[in-house]
């Protein structure tokens, strides 16, 4: 059996743990079944109007993968390609939702993902990324957030001019003098590439860190999907001052795809467990994010560590465009299945249907082999 991770990108549960903690393995086949949510949603949203000629041929995005920088001797290559993403492919619960084109990134020779792989070195260490774009059709560049880096590194055309046109590479030298969670996208004609999908998550572990017994990363994301189905030569027409996003998506997916263990993003726990969550925006909108039957503390945001003097229980804050928010909690709820969810209503909707969206949870590993996380997994798509 498979003993990979599955949860939130982190240091979640193997597989094998979860099947035997829920005893799905190889029980559901269940991806086309309905749950609470307006039928109706599918012509609403407009997401899935594609022909097989325009989406068949690309590639599927995969949930996004950590790569330790550090282990691969601070070299790591990164590239974009056109590809299909399935936010949730089930018919629960408003879906399906597809984008039926993004610009996906991945590393080496990794799957692409959206978000795009989440990088992770140590203070004190350089990273030699090089963007390879000989494959591609547009000019692409990577910018960093956070770490000071030389000028020509920035990763700005308009005032580098530096730019990595269709057929070349170009390798940026990123220190890790900035400790924490950080972004990077594509900053050539910004609006329209990072909203097409490229963008993820930079972590720079401070020296002597120590992990959480539990600890994921998960990223916001909004979309007006007119642009993806323009750029999949369907008709629609999409202008960035008239933004009207209608997918929103943790981790790339909507829920409750959210949920699926594999696919999704759930955040997994066990009682008495120290749970860290690196929560980042790659949106351009604010997102309140609140956690059930759990009051957390931010321990860090956009990379500076707050004093503990100024830290504060609470239970919901609100992660602005390209802000990165890191939450402690203690797992000391009874166990069970608690909502994670922007408190912007809208946000938590597939279309008219609700709920849906930008809606995870923080699942107890002893609530797994209930009839409700059961019922969650055949929304979710779960097919053991």
């Amino acid at each position: 059996m498979d003993d990979s991770l599955i949860g939130a990108p982190g240091s979640g549960i193997s597989r094998r743990d979860f099947v035997k903690a829920s005893g799905l393995g190889g029980t559901l086949a269940l991806a086309g079944c309905t749950a609470p949510g307006d039928a109706s949603t599918e012509q609403q949203m407009g997401n899935t109007d594609t022909t097989p000629a325009q989406s068949s041929d690309l590639p599927t995005t995969s949930p996004p993968e950590v790569v330790d920088v550090d282990e691969q001797g601070g070299e790591v290559t990164i590239s974009s390609l056109p590809a299909r993403h399935d936010a949730h492919p089930g018919e629960s619960m408003g879906g399906p939702v597809e984008l039926p084109q993004v610009w996906a990134f991945k590393a080496d020779d990794g799957d692409p993902s959206v978000p795009g792989p989440i990088l992770r070195t140590t203070e004190g260490e350089d990273m030699e990324v090089t963007l390879d774009n000989t494959g591609g059709m547009r000019p692409h560049t990577l910018h960093f957030h956070a770490v000071q880096k030389k000028w020509e590194d920035d990763g700005v055309p308009t005032t580098t001019g530096i730019r990595v046109d269709p057929g070349e590479k170009h390798t940026y030298t990123i220190p890790a003098n900035v400790p924490g969670t950080h972004l990077y996208h594509c900053h050539y004609q910004t609006p329209r590439h990072l909203d097409m999908g490229m963008y993820g998550i930079f972590r720079v572990d401070p020296k002597g860190y120590e992990p959480a017994d539990k600890e994921y990363f998960v990223t916001l994301k909004e979309w007006d999907s007119r642009l993806n189905r323009q750029m999949a030569g369907m008709d629609a027409s999409y202008d960035p001052r008239n933004r009207n996003p209608d997918t929103f998506t943790i981790n790339g997916k909507s829920a409750p795809r959210t949920l699926h263990p594999e696919d999704g993003s759930p955040i997994i726990v066990e009682r008495g467990d120290t749970v860290r969550v690196h929560l980042v925006n790659g949106g351009y909108m604010d997102h309140p994010m609140h956690i059930h039957n759990h009051r957390f503390q931010v321990v860090a945001k956009d990379g500076g560590v707050i004093p503990e003097a100024a830290r504060h229980d609470q239970d919901v804050t609100s992660v602005p465009p390209a802000g990165r928010h890191t939450l402690e909690f203690e797992a000391d709820a009874d166990p069970g299945i608690y909502l994670m969810h922007c408190h912007k209503v809208n946000h938590v909707m597939n279309g008219s249907a609700y709920p849906g969206g930008m809606v995870s949870a923080v699942v107890y590993k002893e609530a797994m082999d209930t009839d409700i996380f059961e019922q969650l997994m055949e929304y979710a798509g779960y097919e053991g």
